[in-house]
């Protein structure tokens, strides 16, 4: 009997291996096991955190500093080469930084990056008119579709899909789990 179940766990092993799984990795876009990149770590949804300090001052100043993951590099391209039209606002900065910011979001962009989440955003399109916005990509629409709009758009203490680190704990570190969603004013949400 013993022998039998070892020779079930090995063998429950070595597939997990053969899949390409650690023990404990779940095959979902909530992957708890993302990989490093040279310019960040990676947190349990595989978004490496922002590294760039002139990113995070100057884009984070004003509104959540976004992982470069969220968006392809192409439409990074589009937002910060028309910063004096930023959304309604004039967000020019000296063009130096805007090169180096540029070059950060470029190299760490979604279709770049290599994690599962990251890939997801860069495979689908973007749609409505002007700028693009990681609320407008078809990954970001799929995992929100179920979300009531009361509970954004009607809500104070969130206001905007934009505004992810109202709902997401750990979004600041790339962590977008599904699974640790928590909204202001109703608690804990599951689609």
């Amino acid at each position: 009997m013993r022998a039998a179940f070892i020779t079930v766990l090995g063998a429950a092993l070595i597939a997990l291996g053969a899949s390409g799984l650690a023990w404990g990795e779940h095959d979902d876009d909530d992957d708890r096991g993302g990989r490093a990149s040279a310019q960040g770590s990676r947190t349990r949804g595989d978004l490496a955190s922002v590294t760039n300090e002139g990113y995070r001052t100057e884009c984070g100043g004003c509104h959540f500093a976004y992982q470069p993951g969220l968006l392809p590099a192409a439409a990074w391209g589009r937002i910060m080469n028309t910063l004096d039209q930023h959304f309604g606002d004039d967000a020019s900065l000296d063009p130096a930084l805007k090169d180096e910011l540029l070059a950060y979001l470029d190299a760490n962009a979604a279709d770049r990056s290599g994690g599962k989440r990251a890939g997801s955003f860069a495979a689908g399109k973007i749609t409505g008119d002007g700028l693009p916005r990681i609320t407008q990509t078809t990954y970001f629409k799929r995992k929100h579709h179920e979300v009531p709009i009361r509970y954004v758009k009607d809500n104070a203490q969130v206001k905007s899909f934009s505004a992810c680190a109202a709902c997401h704990p750990g979004a600041d570190k790339g962590n977008f789990n599904e699974h640790q969603v928590k909204i202001p004013g109703v608690g804990r949400f599951e689609d």
